[in-house]
């Protein structure tokens, strides 16, 4: 729900904090017997106290597909700590499982989180997957607040067991008084402690036999990718399939860095989308989204990728001529896409498409619109798709885990944090981060796993061409490609805010999990 690049995934990148270590006090020095200073000893001084596992356990029952299930909650914290028994963090999850289950070997599990760095997972919990959803509206039928909750008829609790996990500093997971928060803020940390909490998981819960998967959105995708190759290596944990959810795997695909030009390549069939949505292509085009995308899709891998390619020797009239072609697919003016150098970076875009109307688009999910003060500025001061969905997850969450659930906590439940950053992204510094190897590893290495891709056309975070290429040169063994499904959605980064996308995303992932394990009992 977000670098970011998410979600979320991603709009925590915009946000900027870091964390302030307290000092540790030194007792003051005591004179000897003599009348002389001590040396100077450090007092003993009490540990603060580490927070204690709880758990809270609710019955439920709910009706999907017109069949009831009864199931159980569970929202509760995890202590992850060292061999030795030293505590570390206190990850809080929310568990769904349904009642009643013979054999518990055919019984699915999925482990879900978001993105950000710096995203709890109420978006996938209460947007997609969880037993109870969020209705909000939709772009340009939003629902004024307070928010309620209602059962989601397209939850994959039907299909699967579910466990919804908030990393360190996100919703109430912490690490411990005395420990260093910014050891779990990084590409391997956070995949090691989160890899860490699905084993205790697994292992207390009896689900190892299980078939189990992955669901990450945003930069959850990227935490899964890691994650696929981490509990294979460290842990032996084989899954059946991951869920990717507005995928990003490589950053060289979005980040639009002076002499990296594949960024404007990739997203150039979204830019393409979003001005259809809003009516800004040409009667030819406008009539056929997926006529318009497949234009755009053939213009950017030929002759835009050769165009980008000859640089500054391109010639004044194939430059013209470009920029003529461009403004066709982009809905902007040739004077603009010739003024940014043939080049239109995203929050150019997002302002640029509707200035003449004195609107913004957002880059979560174009669809939605805002208002700037100053519609003559270079890039929006919000993005309205994150601003009109924030508020109904967050107020929702807040209510439904002390209400519903019974778990109480002073915390603040951190929603879409900063209080990640820094963010580590080591071992990728000087390079783009690229964990889609790290995958490509684990699907060679465990023929069995599949994974699912879920692609929004009017996403600016994650565009689809950016996942389509980023597949197409995973460099996998042509046995193991039909190992690779996913579908597209006429919708943002989180596609389910729209109603017929969420219903056909849920089809699809349940019959990617069924096509994965078989029938779910």
């Amino acid at each position: 729900m977000s670098d970011l690049l998410g979600l979320l995934g991603f709009a925590a990148s915009l946000l900027g904090a870091s964390f302030c270590l307290a000092q540790q006090q030194q007792s003051l020095p005591q004179p000897d017997k003599a009348g002389e200073k001590a040396a100077e000893k450090p007092k003993d001084e009490k540990k603060p106290p580490v927070p204690e596992e709880k758990s809270v356990v609710t019955k439920h029952s709910i009706k999907i597909d017109g069949k009831e299930i009864k199931y159980t909650s569970t929202a509760g914290t995890i202590l992850l700590k060292l061999e030795d028994g030293t505590p570390k963090a206190s990850i809080f999850y929310v568990a769904y499982a349904k009642d009643d289950v013979a054999d518990l070997s055919q019984r699915p599990i999925t482990f879900s989180f978001n993105g950000g760095p710096g995203s709890s997972s109420v978006w996938l919990h209460l947007g997609l997957l969880g037993p109870r959803r969020v209705p909000m509206g939709d772009a340009g039928s939003l629902l004024p607040p307070p928010y309620k909750l209602a059962d989601n008829d397209t939850s994959l609790l039907d299909v699967s067991d579910l466990v919804f996990i908030d990393p360190v500093s996100t919703g109430y997971s912490r690490a411990v008084p005395g420990e260093a928060p910014k050891q779990f803020h990084g590409v391997e940390e956070d995949v090691a402690s989160v890899a860490e909490f699905i084993r205790l998981y697994a292992t207390r819960n009896k689900r190892w036999s299980s078939p189990k998967f992955l669901a990450g959105e945003s930069y959850g995708t990227t935490r899964a990718a890691g994650l696929s190759g981490y509990l294979q290596e460290h842990f032996g944990m084989y899954l059946n399939g991951i869920i990717l959810i507005s995928s990003i795997l490589n950053f060289e695909t979005v980040e639009f860095d002076a002499g990296n030009d594949l960024p404007y390549i990739l997203y150039l069939p979204t830019y393409t989308a979003i001005a259809w949505y809003h009516k800004k292509l040409p009667p030819d085009l406008q009539g056929d989204l997926q006529k318009a995308i497949e234009e755009s899709r053939k213009f950017a891998t030929g002759e835009y990728a050769d165009v980008l390619a000859a640089g500054d020797t391109l010639p004044p009239a194939r430059r013209a001529e470009v920029a003529q072609k461009l403004s066709r697919f982009t809905g902007l003016s040739p004077d603009y896409v010739d003024r940014a150098n043939l080049r239109i970076e995203i929050m150019r875009f997002t302002k640029e498409l509707l200035r003449s109307e004195r609107r913004t688009i957002g880059r979560i999910d174009a669809r939605f619109l805002g208002v700037d003060r100053d519609a003559a500025g270079e890039r929006p001061e919000f993005d309205p798709s994150i601003a009109a969905i924030t508020g109904p997850y967050s107020g929702a969450l807040n209510d439904y885990v002390r209400g519903d659930l019974k778990f109480d906590s002073d915390l603040p439940y951190e929603v879409l944090t900063s209080r990640v950053r820094p963010w580590n992204y080591a071992p990728f510094e000087n390079r783009y981060v690229n964990v889609a190897e790290t995958l490509r590893r684990a699907m060679t290495e465990n023929p069995f796993l599949h994974v699912f891709v879920a692609k929004g056309y009017y996403d600016l975070a994650t565009p689809f061409f950016a996942a389509d290429y980023t597949f197409d040169h995973l460099g996998l063994d042509p046995m193991l490609r039909s190992h690779l499904s996913g579908g597209y959605y006429e919708a943002g980064h989180m596609m389910y805010v729209h109603t017929p996308s969420r219903v056909k995303l849920k089809a699809d992932i349940a019959q990617f999990l069924k096509s994965s394990t078989g029938p779910a009992q």
